[in-house]
């Protein structure tokens, strides 16, 4: 798989799927004002690529490229799009994050949706990225994908930009697993908000509910165990449009014909009063139709002479505050035409549809002015493309104090849109602005917009991103199989029989999941006798040592494995090894045994009380205790116990320097000694002075061991998941069949 420099992950794809004739699908490139600052910052680089959903439920197309740019395209299946989209990403985190004006709904199905969802985000952006690259994450539905990113590529510069508000403290704490959310997060370098507010908003919660130390806008953030701390960067980039593709629709005679024609459709009123949103509780439409409905009432306002034009484009009409909004908004818009509108025109003119870019230029040409009334906004691009639409400086932007824009747009007439009379008299004024006065605010306007366009703010991002955090060197983790990939039996048959042909051979193997079945009582594990047999008989071969590398302590892996002295056991993940064949090199392996002191067995006794108190938390927790180590077991706990759990463990991790921390399949060990199997598996191979090493294994703990194997040497994946393995096999019935086979093969040696 290619990899890129560049990496932008947002929900969607820059591409929207349009079916031809024939029946064939072409991309055609979506029209929002992301795609069009990326489209532009990617030509600069020399590979960029897009990660994001392309539309439609089911799986995903094969990678493809379209103007240019790399799409890879992630599967989500309906239940990932009503729970992770419309559940916990539009109605948890939307209504919160908009300062609940409709209240959140929290199910805890949608959050184990929402995180599934952000690792198959992650999981493919990790996948597509350079070494040394950059990933630019966008937007609230993907909060967790920055650490996600991190934990599988340190060696990349992240970025995420916020596109909506980020609430006060006293709000976001509302949030069930807000600390998560903080934390995904703070896996970026840097992240971006609209608003100055939103930057301290979210200081300040990392500061409250997390007690990280923070310096002016850095957060410090704590490694787990023994990795460093790193530093994230919270920054304000308040986001534009496309000036320059605005300014030549205003050039173009027809559109200029289709404004003046708008006109006489609606009756060629005096004046025209746009509003352009969303169909969204968040735009302030009720509160806008209630001031205009009350003009009217107050004979303020000729409906003869003037006309309210709201665009009202369909948002997300699966989720039940949408449907009732259109409702209500429909309710409203046909009362006031019944009490108000004349004979042959309407007194609002709604519309409950999109426009293109062409007939959207119009009506902002065509408008006398524009009312931006947000109950709260990230941004509100309608006030900024108004702007540019009026070259002829004219017109007049109402605009909400609480929009992201009005940080920007001083001259525009601002106001509270809760303060109904407020917004009446804003609307009035607007109606009444001379054009002098109409000419001095909208040429401030133009100026600030025209002068921070969309594109110089994703070169504001990315150039501070270069400058924030410190990510780790480039490795190249060598991912040999993806997903559930596997080279054909025939193909590892060969390998094993080219593997018993060497002369000196080291075969070590995982235990729990490779050699026994994994079950819920660790206690209760039984070997699988084949596997257990075809080791025993391949020791008594001339030029065949066997190990087993495990997890488990020592003396239990020991009673577990029951196998002869002939066979070297190694546990605690390589900090115990214990009695060695004659035939092994003992003195190689002793250099790296360990010895515990006061102050480790100090620390592994305050570890352990910590991890039972958690465990004491989440009924079904274990804790396992080994010579060097602490085990949090998490496999028995019940319902959610064993995420929350694994979150408790990782969170007291944080806090300890100098352990080494390593999350596996339902358990988080904590060891206070450095060693992994990776360093075990080659002092053993030493040892035996083996010219090639066959290793089994099934944990993220074994891909120490796979990473470092040489092509003489045989890795084979026991399960799914990317891995630095040569080969794979599903269980532990078909370990068993590897083993007899390579017995066969050795001894028709």
């Amino acid at each position: 798989m290619p990899t890129h420099d560049l990496v932008v992950v947002a929900n969607r794809l820059p591409v929207d799927a349009k079916t031809l004739p024939d029946g064939a699908t072409e991309w055609v490139t979506s029209p929002g004002g992301l795609v069009t600052a990326m489209e532009s910052v990617m030509r600069g680089v020399d590979s960029g690529a897009w990660v994001g959903w392309a539309g439609s439920p089911g799986e995903a197309p094969e990678p493809f490229e379209a103007d240019g740019m790399h799409l890879y395209p992630v599967a989500l299946d309906g239940t990932d799009i009503e729970k992770y989209y419309e559940g916990f990403s539009n109605a948890t985190l939307w209504p919160l994050y908009h300062d609940v004006i409709v209240d959140p709904v929290y199910h805890r199905t949608w959050w184990d949706t929402y995180v599934s969802a952000n690792r198959r985000f992650a999981h493919e952006a990790a996948a597509v990225t350079a070494p040394g690259g950059t990933i630019w994450v966008h937007d609230y539905q993907l909060q967790l994908v920055p650490e996600m990113i991190r934990s599988e590529r340190p060696d990349v510069r992240i970025g995420f930009f916020n596109h909506i508000p980020f609430p006060p403290v006293e709000l976001f704490s509302q949030l069930p697993k807000r600390n998560q959310v903080l934390r995904g997060l703070l896996g970026a370098d840097l992240v971006g908000f609209q608003r100055e507010s939103d930057s301290l908003n979210f200081l300040n919660a990392v500061r409250q509910l997390l007690g990280s130390h923070i310096d002016q806008r850095t957060v410090t953030v704590p490694g787990i165990g023994a990795v460093e701390p790193r530093e994230v960067t919270a920054q304000t980039f308040p986001i534009s449009i496309d000036t320059e593709a605005v300014a030549e629709l205003t050039d173009d005679q027809d559109i200029h014909e289709r404004a003046a024609q708008l006109r006489r459709e609606l009756g060629s009123p005096k004046k025209i009063v746009l509003g352009v949103d969303r169909l969204d509780y968040t735009k302030g439409i009720r509160h806008r139709l209630k001031a205009w409905g009350e003009l009217l009432n107050d004979g303020v306002i000729d409906p003869r002479e003037t006309v309210l034009v709201q665009v009202a484009t369909p948002s997300r009409e699966r989720v039940d505050a949408y449907r009732q909004l259109r409702d209500e908004v429909e309710l409203t818009v046909g009362r006031i035409n019944g009490d108000h509108a004349p004979i042959g025109r309407p007194a609002i003119s709604y519309l409950h549809r999109s426009f293109d870019r062409k007939d959207m230029t119009a009506l902002y040409m065509a408008a006398d002015v524009v009312l931006v009334t947000a109950l709260r906004d990230g941004m509100n691009l309608v006030a900024k493309e108004y702007v540019v639409s009026r070259p002829d400086v004219q017109g007049v932007l109402v605009l909400s104090e609480f929009a992201g824009a009005a940080d920007e747009l001083r001259a525009a007439l601002l106001v509270n849109p809760h303060d109904i009379d407020e917004l009446k008299s804003a609307t009035l004024r607007a109606l009444t602005m001379p054009a002098e006065e109409q000419h001095e605010a909208m040429t401030s306007l133009r100026r600030q917009v025209l002068d921070h366009d969309v594109q110089s703010w994703a070169r504001a991002f990315l150039e501070e991103l270069q400058n924030a955090g410190s990510p780790a060197a480039p490795v190249e983790r060598t991912v040999r199989l993806s997903g559930h990939d596997a080279p054909g039996r025939e193909q590892l048959d060969d390998a094993l029989a080219s593997f018993a042909r060497t002369p000196r051979i080291l075969v070590a193997s995982d235990f729990d999941g490779v050699l026994a079945p994994i079950v819920a009582d660790r206690d209760a594990v039984q070997a699988d006798p084949r596997s257990m047999g075809a080791l025993r008989d391949l020791t008594e071969l001339s030029g065949v040592n066997v190990a087993l590398v495990s997890g488990r302590a020592l003396e239990n892996l020991h009673h577990h494995a029951g196998m002869p002295s002939s066979v070297a056991l190694v546990g605690s993940h390589g900090a115990e090894v214990g009695a060695l064949p004659s035939d092994l090199h003992a003195d190689v392996l002793d250099a790296g045994t360990i010895t515990m002191d006061e102050n480790r067995q100090s620390l592994l006794d305050s570890i352990t009380r910590r991890l039972q108190n958690i465990a004491d938390q989440y009924p079904g927790s274990e804790v396992e205790v080994k010579p060097a180590s602490a085990v949090l077991h998490t496999r028995q706990a019940r319902g959610r116990g064993a995420g929350n759990a694994t979150e408790a463990a990782l969170e007291y991790a944080r806090t300890l320097p100098d352990v080494t921390v390593t999350p596996g399949k339902e358990v988080v060990e904590f060891s206070v000694v450095d060693s992994h199997k990776g360093t075990a598996v080659r002092a053993l191979a030493r040892a035996a002075a083996a010219d090639a090493v066959l290793y089994l294994g099934d944990d993220v703990t074994d891909e120490n061991v796979f990473a470092e194997l040489t092509d003489e040497d045989l890795g084979i994946r026991i399960g799914e998941g990317d891995t630095s393995a040569s080969f794979r096999i599903e269980d532990t019935d078909d370990v068993a069949e590897v083993l007899e086979r390579l017995l066969e093969l050795r001894r028709e040696r």
